[in-house]
């Protein structure tokens, strides 16, 4: 098992080289392959021109753009350089990424050049493509050894709930995180990497293909046709996806009947709740794939649940038992801390060292106010995921919805994500998507946007009907609307936020529909 020290200098210089690490779909110049020798000289002089343009250890230099093989040598570069790399999500509004520009106090940004408007106009930029290469200071270096809890990276997370918060991660962390997962074999894998590099999903995803000596199959953004063409020409063995990707992917029928698919041999979803019905349509079209239910958060890591200790199958919609290298407790609203549902709280060597500007969310202030429980971090040091899990008999753990998107429906607490799995289970429902609407009785009660089967006959009052036969009759939908597609963060989650726009406004057209009726 090799041991890594550097965050950036993941590539190893003991096997051939010449092999292909990246296959890019994206950027101005078509398919490329990306050599490990290339892409390691690539990051190499992006260090030693950053040194020697005057940045000094620790600063922040920001990435704004799509996925592209330069992105990844740039990620690499500057923290082989010992410096701090801040990927931006580039999908946000232009006030926010300078927001984000601001709070890290980024020196230099390297973009493409769609987002090179969306710099701010103070700070230097390089943009990929031949300003890139003129950039550049080609040569040999060797990567700084930076302290274990030197700071590697900021992401900057929950952008559509409130202001940014830069999430800060140390080399330690993160290459315990690639440790952790490296395991005999994955050399031989083709990974397929769509998600976007500023999202953890990807960024560990491609770090740990190339500690892995893996090639990766990189598209600049997700598109369900284009991901299933890379598959079949490709060969791709190993995707990583959020589930309304992978719900996106499945509703393209026809060309996933005309590709072949044989090669996909594993299938990791994470990022958001995923539902039986989309568990089983997606093992019918890769029945050779082993597929598994994975989770993670950015302020604590990818690893969390793994393989049961005594062997055990995981269920199907688990997302394991917990990594033995990391201490996971549920706390229901009682703060009972052993409890079989609530919150999860977690720590694990993964463990962000706090939120970069926020000195009041770091440990060594939580500590300072022990027993109030103020802030992401517990006193005692754990990360409050606002996460509401639940575990079963035999230590397995399933999600069961967001902490903050739970409302009350006549006094009892729903959660979208509960609603959703339910109503995915009728054969005629492809996807479906719960959001509360306000009610002068019940407070709040839940309304579906609901996506049918190709080719099915359904109607609201069918939805509503199973829904009543199965589950309780508070969680049934009262508004049920028929869409075509869902809309999606930037992180290919499904947007709430937008969501809940789109019922009020359906609210009101049919109220001033009944209005101009009744007039």
């Amino acid at each position: 098992m090799p041991h890594f020290q550097n965050l950036g200098d993941l590539i190893p210089r003991g096997r051939d080289l010449d092999k292909v690490a990246i296959i890019d779909l994206g950027g101005e110049y078509g398919p490329r392959q990306i050599s490990f020798a290339q892409l390691d000289a690539m990051a190499n002089g992006v260090a030693r021109a950053l040194l020697g343009r005057g940045f000094a250890r620790g600063d922040r230099v920001a990435i704004l753009a799509a996925n592209r093989a330069e992105y990844i040598a740039a990620y690499y570069g500057i923290m082989r350089a010992g410096l701090v790399a801040v990927p931006v999500n580039f999908k946000l509004p232009r006030q926010t990424i300078r927001f984000i520009f601001g709070d890290a106090a980024a020196r230099l940004a390297f973009c493409d050049a769609a987002r090179a408007p969306d710099c701010p106009g103070d700070i230097a930029r390089v943009t990929f493509g031949a300003a890139f290469e003129r950039f550049l200071d080609p040569g040999p270096f060797d990567a700084v050894t930076p302290a274990t809890d030197e700071p590697a990276m900021f992401l900057y997370t929950s952008g559509s709930t409130g202001t940014p918060k830069g999430v800060v991660l140390s080399h330690g962390s993160h290459i315990w995180v690639v440790e952790t997962r490296l395991a005999p074999g994955l050399d031989r894998h083709v990974y397929l990497i769509a998600a976007p590099l500023y999202h953890m999903n990807a960024l560990a995803l491609a770090k740990l293909a190339c500690a892995a000596y893996a090639t990766i199959v990189l598209l600049p953004q997700f598109s369900a046709r284009a991901y299933i063409e890379a598959i079949g020409r490709y060969r791709c063995s190993f995707l990583t996806a959020v589930p309304p990707m992978i719900a996106m992917m499945l509703r393209e029928r026809e060309l996933l009947a005309r590709t072949d698919l044989s090669s996909v041999a594993f299938v990791r979803m994470g990022s958001a709740p995923v539902s039986a019905a989309l568990m089983a349509a997606l093992r019918a079209a890769l029945p050779r794939a082993c597929v598994t239910n994975a989770y993670g958060t950015t302020e604590a890591g990818p690893v969390v649940f793994g393989p049961h200790p005594k062997g055990l199958p995981q269920p199907e919609l688990s997302v394991g038992y917990p990594h033995p290298q990391v201490r996971v407790r549920l706390v229901d609203g009682n703060k009972n801390r052993d409890a079989d549902q609530g919150v999860l709280e977690m720590k694990c060597p993964a463990l962000m060292l706090g939120y970069h500007n926020r000195p009041a969310a770091s440990p060594a202030a939580l500590a300072s106010k022990a027993g109030e429980g103020r802030g992401p971090l517990t006193p005692d040091g754990y990360y409050v995921t606002g996460d509401v899990f639940r575990r079963d008999a035999d230590g397995f753990y399933y999600f069961v919805g967001r902490a903050d998107d739970m409302f009350v429906c006549g006094g009892e607490n729903i959660y979208p994500a509960d609603v959703e799995r339910m109503l995915e289970r009728h054969p005629d429902v492809a996807q479906a998507a719960v959001v509360p609407v306000d009610d002068d009785i019940k407070g709040q009660k839940p309304a579906a946007f609901v996506i049918a089967k190709p080719g099915r006959a359904l109607d609201a009052d069918a939805v509503k009907r199973f829904a009543l036969a199965h589950a309780p009759a508070y969680q049934h939908p009262r508004h049920v609307w028929f869409v075509d597609e869902l809309p999606l963060a930037s992180t290919n989650k499904l947007d709430r936020p937008a969501l809940q726009r789109l019922a009020q406004e359906r609210l009101a057209a049919a109220s001033n529909a009944d209005a101009d009726s009744a007039s």
